[in-house]
C-alpha cells in the first residue's frame, strides 16, 4: 500500500552490535524510522544526520542506499560512528553497553535557514532521546515543522519538561499497570504534545489524544525472533498511516484507532526479521574487544 506521505528521521545512526553471535547491523532510531516508512508505502523517505569515516559507517550507509533513503543532508566527519553492544535474550533484545553516538555526541546538527527548509518539505520530522538533537528542537518549532519524538523509558522529569513542550507528537516505551501508562500519558500531553503514545511489548499500546485514551493489543505471534526495532517500526507506521489518513479527511477518531492496529501488525512482522531491518555483517574481532 502507497500512503500520500514524505518524512525524514534527524538523528542517530548506528550499528547494532550482536555479541552473542558476532554480527552487527544497521540501526538507530531515525535510521529505523527511515527504513520502516519506506517500507511501509510512504512517498518519501529521508535520513539527516551524521556519520563516522569507519566502516561501520558504511555499513549502515550502504543499507540506506539499498532501501533508496534519501541522504542529501547527511555529513561524514573524521571519526568513529556510533555502535551499541546488545545481546538476545528470547528473542527480546537486551543492550550492554554503546559509545555515546560517536562523532555525533561531539559534533551537533547545527541546523540553518537552508536545513530548515528542506526539513519544511516533509510532513514530518522524527528525532528522539539518543539523538543528541534538543538543542536543535526549538528551531524546528519555531518553524512550524510537524515533530514526533520517542523518548526513552530513563527520560527524567525534567527532560520531558524541557523537550515534551516542543513535540508534535510524543512516543515512550512504558513499564507499568494501566493505571501507571494512562497517567504518565496525561502528564506528557499537559506539556504540549497533541498525541502521545507508550509502547507495551507484549501488552501492546496505549495511545491518548483529545482527552481520551485509547488501547490497542499487540498481534499475536507464534514465535519472537528479535525485538530490535518493533517500538521504532510502531510509532513509525502509526505516524504515516495517521498523517495519510487525515491528509485524506478521515475522522480523527477514525484515523488513530485505524492507524495503530496498521502499526500493530507491521510491528509484529518486524519481530520476524534479525536486527532492526537485517542487513547483517560479521563482527571484527578487534572492534568486540575494543
Amino acid at each position: 500500500m502507497k500512503y500520500d506521505v514524505s518524512v525524514v528521521g534527524f538523528g542517530d545512526n548506528v550499528v547494532d552490535i550482536y555479541t552473542h553471535t558476532n554480527t552487527q547491523y544497521p540501526g538507530g532510531n531515525c535510521v529505523n524510522f527511515a527504513v520502516y516508512s519506506k517500507m511501509f508505502g510512504a512517498r518519501r523517505s529521508a535520513y539527516m544526520g551524521y556519520f563516522g569515516d569507519d566502516l561501520n559507517a558504511d555499513h549502515v550507509i550502504s543499507a540506506l542506499r539499498t532501501e533508496q533513503i534519501e541522504l542529501v543532508k547527511c555529513k561524514k566527519i573524521h571519526g568513529e560512528n556510533g555502535y551499541s553492544r546488545c545481546k538476545l535474550e528470547d528473542g527480546d533484545r537486551v543492550f550492554l553497553d554503546y559509545n555515546e553516538g560517536g562523532v555525533r555526541s561531539r559534533h551537533i546538527y547545527e541546523l540553518d535557514e537552508f536545513d530548515l527548509e528542506y526539513l519544511a518539505q516533509f510532513d514530518l520530522v522524527h528525532c528522539g532521546n539518543y539523538c543528541y538533537m534538543e538543542s536543535q528542537l526549538s528551531k524546528i518549532k519555531e518553524a512550524g515543522i510537524p515533530l514526533s519524538f520517542d523518548f526513552s523509558d530513563d527520560s527524567t522529569d525534567e527532560y520531558y519538561e524541557k523537550n515534551a513542550p516542543l513535540v508534535t507528537y510524543a512516543f515512550c516505551s512504558f513499564d507499568g499497570t494501566d493505571e501507571e501508562v494512562r497517567q504518565h500519558l496525561k502528564k506528557v500531553a499537559a506539556l504540549g504534545p497533541e498525541i502521545v503514545c507508550a509502547s507495551r511489548g507484549a501488552q501492546g499500546c496505549m495511545l491518548y489524544a483529545d482527552g481520551k485514551f485509547y488501547t490497542q493489543k499487540a498481534a499475536p505471534l507464534e514465535k519472537v525472533v528479535d525485538t530490535m526495532g518493533a517500538g521504532d517500526s510502531l510509532l513509525t507506521t502509526f505516524m504515516v498511516g495517521y498523517l495519510d489518513a487525515v491528509k485524506h479527511g478521515a475522522d480523527r477518531e477514525e484515523a488513530l484507532t485505524g492507524s495503530i492496529a496498521k502499526a500493530a501488525g507491521f510491528a509484529a512482522n518486524v519481530c520476524q526479521m534479525e536486527g532492526a531491518f537485517g542487513y547483517g555483517k560479521e563482527v571484527l574481532i578487534e572492534k568486540l574487544r575494543a
